[in-house]
């Protein structure tokens, strides 16, 4: 009898989902394969669907459940709230047959003796259906945490199984086509994880708005990590580059420092022994811990480590890759990092690979309000505050939703909303999971947007942008582009693409691109670091406003220096990383003057220059006093991504190099903060955009691994043309009959010595002409932006099939 109502951890697999609900089938699995691997799981037992299904049969609850939702219509929210309560109210008072109380008690004892007589449990629902590869069944029944004794215990045994009428249990199935009487609910009893005393959170093996695979996202707050969930807070997040991880090369490719207002903890115990569970409550995170993170990087590499080997050990079992969605707490007791849940991720995994979908704004307008963008997609509509599910019944489809935060209780609405926008939260809260499932646009943490979209107001939320999602003022025009990228012909000249934004770099993953031909490393210290190197490095001859800015930057880091070096460090690596294990050529910072002195703290040590174009720019500051102590941040931010994070795809590119011994003095530069040519594989290619590149390309040949013409610089140079001069403007054409000469030399140049030849720049997609003339001379690569990527392969696979 006991195994009929009773199954442990050990004894279960994945196989046994239709015996006990997909959460103890999972748990099992892990805890029974993946213990040995190194993978936490707390012990814990289930209690069987059978059980489920004896609880009601004795009770004679079938035949009342099935009159109440006879003609339940789930659209009908008043009705959905009416029966489902009723539906509720019949399971809750079903007495719980004495062979089932009588198996639970004995597990339990059995927990105690492992664990201690002071254990507490988490009491959680497992439904048959839920945690698929179809469906997750996601926060749709009742889970309890520190439940403490006997009749506690079974409280919450009883209120999981009443869970399975929940409003938003019964809407959940209706829409995926689920029949709510052959979907039995399970119950796992496990040990607590203590994270109320520590940390929380949850974590992918992909990234979740773009799909990208090659990475572990990761989020974490202090407390229970319900805070997540339900979007209170806006936690920290981690990315994890897996190919290097699995390759030995171990750090955090990616972080974000969240906010994380609140922290939810346990209140002290009400009603002794027998108490269902400790109330929980939010308090205020103190200034400190929000302005660090809460997880210290080896942690974040233990749990990715996790994700890496759930997600393999579960593709080998699948026979298909297999994409994992997990939670993880850590107990503040004995300090350790445990995995409470994992199931098959279900939206991202699910869509076709071979077509790129594209939203592109067409036209901008004013920004009301911005935050994190879910998913890439555009949407439009009135806004429509809704402050509570009484106000549930006033939303029509169409509108988009603004809230504070959302809840499972608010899905109805939310499927037939245009978008969605909340106050709090972060990228797996509740309002992100729900839309990323419906495929709409959701911003979320974007913080007063309930005060400053008044309701009726026309709105258009755009996600596709990047990372940072924008609500514009008005119905703006949107196009969406699809491509089947198995359609596309194979090109023999190398299409790249031109990459600077780490933000949206997964989001590029798929194109069908040979690399990156040009990323651009100011870009990474314009919009992340946004302060002049030399600043964190000489905080005292910044004036005080500026240097209170430079401090704040770095308060979440050991030092200015720390900030700079890890800041860029990730941003170069996440670029590189979208294309790994193709080349991503990043160049060294080519700021001139006047925009160095725009950074904070930069006026302190930046020249005044009539004609900063041409003057303190490029190689010949790498080796200046005035620059040097920066360029060395730069070149540890280089090692730190190759040699640390084994983004050794990494090459380097100095631009604006005028002499050929200038050349010599930087590659020296560059050997004396460890990065020597040749050594590691490290390759050095140069910017030829100078009219001296090409008249010594044979000299410059010697010291370079290849070349990258810098056609805005050399056209400019070459016709003399201030490009930054609107006055003289139409005379600037990469065109020119001078020009194309320069290009040809540079490609035969590169040719004669065996270097690598390419060109960064929009020319070859905005003049077919300059795209045929580059493919007939031979350049060996075409770097593009990312928009013209697709239009170029047709067009160079055109003119290659003519030649």
């Amino acid at each position: 009898m006991a195994k009929r109502y009773i199954r442990w951890f050990k004894d279960l697999s994945i196989d046994d989902t239709a015996l006990v609900g997909g959460k103890n089938a999972s748990l099992g699995e892990m805890y029974r394969e993946l213990s040995a691997a190194g993978v936490r799981v707390p012990n814990g037992f289930a209690v069987t669907a059978q059980a489920y299904r004896d609880v009601l049969e004795a009770n004679g609850a079938w035949a009342r459940l099935r009159e109440t939702l006879a003609d339940l219509d789930p659209d009908d929210i008043q009705s959905l709230q009416v029966k489902g309560r009723q539906a509720r109210e019949i399971v809750s008072s079903c007495e719980l047959p004495e062979p089932i109380v009588e198996g639970i008690k004995t597990a339990y004892a059995e927990l105690r003796r492992e664990y201690g007589d002071d254990i507490r449990l988490a009491v959680r629902s497992s439904a048959t259906a839920e945690d698929s590869p179809d469906a997750s069944f996601a926060g749709q029944n009742d889970s309890f945490l520190n439940v403490q004794g006997v009749d506690g215990m079974l409280d919450a045994y009883r209120r999981c199984l009443a869970s399975n009428f929940s409003d938003r249990s019964l809407h959940y199935k209706h829409d995926n086509r689920f029949d709510p009487f052959k979907v039995d609910i399970c119950v796992v009893i496990m040990k607590m994880v203590r994270s109320d005393l520590a940390t929380s959170g949850v974590m992918f093996s992909l990234d979740t708005e773009t799909g990208f695979r090659d990475t572990v996202f990761i989020n974490a707050c202090y407390g229970l990590g319900e805070n997540i969930v339900q979007g209170t807070i806006d936690p920290d997040s981690f990315h994890v580059h897996k190919p290097t991880y699995q390759r030995g090369r171990r750090g955090v490719l990616k972080r974000r420092l969240g906010s994380k207002e609140k922290r939810m903890i346990l209140t002290e115990a009400m009603g002794g022994e027998n108490l269902v569970m400790e109330r929980t409550v939010n308090v205020e995170t103190s200034p400190e811990d929000q302005a660090r993170f809460c997880l210290e990087d080896d942690e974040v590499l233990q749990l990715a480590d996790y994700a890496i080997k759930i997600e393999h050990h579960f593709t080998v079992r699948a026979g298909k890759p297999r994409p994992m969605d997990m939670e993880w707490a850590k107990d503040g007791g004995d300090g350790k990092l445990y995995i409470v849940q994992a199931r098959p991720e279900t939206v991202e995994s699910r869509h076709d690979q071979r077509i790129l979908e594209t939203y592109v704004l067409k036209e901008r307008s004013k920004v009301l309000v911005s935050g994190q963008a879910v998913g890439g997609r555009i949407g439009s509509g009135a806004a429509h505050y809704i402050r509570d599910t009484g106000q549930l019944g006033d939303f029509k489809a169409g509108e988009v939703l603004v809230a504070d935060v959302t809840s499972p209780d608010w899905e109805p609405i939310m499927k037939v909303a245009s978008a969605i926008i909340t106050n709090r939260g972060g990228r797996t809260c509740h309002a992100a999971i729900v839309a990323r499932e419906l495929g709409i646009p959701a911003i979320v943490g974007a913080r007063n947007a309930t005060e400053r979209l008044p309701g009726g107001r026309i709105v258009t939320v755009s996600c596709a942008e990047g990372e940072t999602g924008a609500v514009y003022d008005g119905e703006l025009e949107f196009a969406i582009e699809k491509t089947d990228l198995s359609d596309l012909p194979k090109t023999r000249t190398e299409i790249m693409m031109n990459l600077g934004n780490p933000d949206i770099a997964f989001s590029l993953a798929g194109l069908p691109v040979d690399g990156i031909g040009l990323a651009r490393m100011e870009f990474i210290i314009g919009e992340y670091i946004k302060a002049h190197p030399m600043a964190f490095l000489h905080p005292e001859r910044v004036d005080e406003g500026e240097r209170a800015k430079v401090a704040a930057m770095a308060c979440s880091y050991d030092d200015g220096k720390d900030f700079f070096v890890k800041t860029l460090a990730e941003g170069i690596a996440t670029l590189a990383a979208a294309v790994y294990p193709k080349p991503c050529v990043v160049r060294t910072s080519d700021f001139k003057s006047n925009e160095y002195a725009a950074l904070v703290g930069g006026r302190a040590f930046e020249p005044d220059e009539e004609n900063p174009m041409i003057g303190f720019r490029g190689a010949i500051r790498y080796s200046h006093p005035d620059y040097s102590e920066a360029f060395a941040l730069e070149c540890s931010a280089l090692r730190r991504a190759r040699e640390v994070l084994g983004l050794d795809n990494n090459i380097v590119m100095i631009p604006f190099c005028r002499r050929v011994e200038e050349a010599h003095k930087v590659l020296a530069t560059l050997a004396r903060n460890g990065l020597e040519r040749g050594i590691r594989g490290l390759q050095v290619y140069m910017m030829c955009e100078i009219p001296n590149n090409v008249i010594q390309i044979d000299a410059f040949s010697a010291c370079f691994d290849g070349f990258s013409i810098g056609s805005n610089d050399l056209t400019q140079l070459t016709l003399g043309v201030d490009r930054d001069n609107g006055i003289i403007a139409e005379d600037y054409d990469e065109r020119d009959p001078g020009v194309l000469e320069m290009i040809r030399l540079a490609v035969e140049g590169c040719k004669r010595n065996g270097r690598h030849s390419g060109i960064c720049g929009q020319g070859p997609s905005d003049y077919p002409e300059l795209a045929e003339f580059l493919v007939q001379h031979g350049v060996d690569s075409i770097s593009l932006n990312p928009d013209s990527v697709l239009a170029t392969i047709a067009r160079i696979a055109k003119i290659e099939k003519g030649t």
